[in-house]
């Protein structure tokens, strides 16, 4: 008798232990998905920037037709990015992007007058304070995948992967070049 109750309280442990470990694994999943979903909201409120700032220089610039349909795409390539797209094409995306608001930002440095108007500068100030959360949101995303990485890669949580359908997750790295957020100084 006493067999049959040690037998049935180790199942009744490893049966509690599955649930915890599931759940701790699900947990981990949600959260880093969560903090993609993060870098997502930033890149598009950078996106949704870009129209008001390429209209305030095209104002000024007319001419440069090509530096505007270059940010026009690769605004639609981070917006299609953030939708559907592997952490790897966010990053080309956001890289494309960061190229283009470089050289809007270049058009705009050739026009002392639009530097000085205050929509110009309250721009700048918005784009900076994106770019700054887009930065924490990225370090908040590589984050989580490094704890939800060490329960995938670590015993007893290992055993448990298949059943909560977790596995590993990317980290998030900028392209080639794309280390630091481009320069919206004047």
């Amino acid at each position: 008798m006493i067999w049959i109750i040690v037998a049935i309280v180790v199942v009744l442990a490893l049966v509690l232990f599955s649930v915890v470990a599931f759940n701790r694994l699900r947990t981990a999943d949600i959260g880093a998905q969560e903090a993609l979903g993060g870098i997502d909201v930033q890149l598009t409120r950078r996106a949704d920037l870009i129209p008001n700032l390429v209209n305030t220089v095209k104002g000024y610039a007319a001419h440069e037709r090509g530096v505007f349909e270059e940010v026009t795409a690769a605004r639609a390539g981070v917006t299609e990015a953030a939708r559907s797209g592997s952490v790897e094409q966010r990053a080309v995306a956001e890289g494309r992007l960061d190229r283009a608001l470089v050289d809007v930002m270049a058009v705009a440095e050739a026009y002392p007058d639009l530097k000085a108007s205050a929509n110009f500068q309250q721009l700048q100030s918005d784009l900076r304070d994106t770019e700054d959360k887009l930065s924490f949101a990225r370090q908040y995303y590589n984050d989580a995948v490094r704890r939800l990485n060490e329960l995938v890669r670590t015993i007893p949580w290992l055993f448990f992967t298949g059943l909560a359908g977790v596995k590993e997750r990317t980290f998030y790295d900028a392209p080639d070049g794309q280390d630091t957020a481009p320069s919206v100084q004047f």
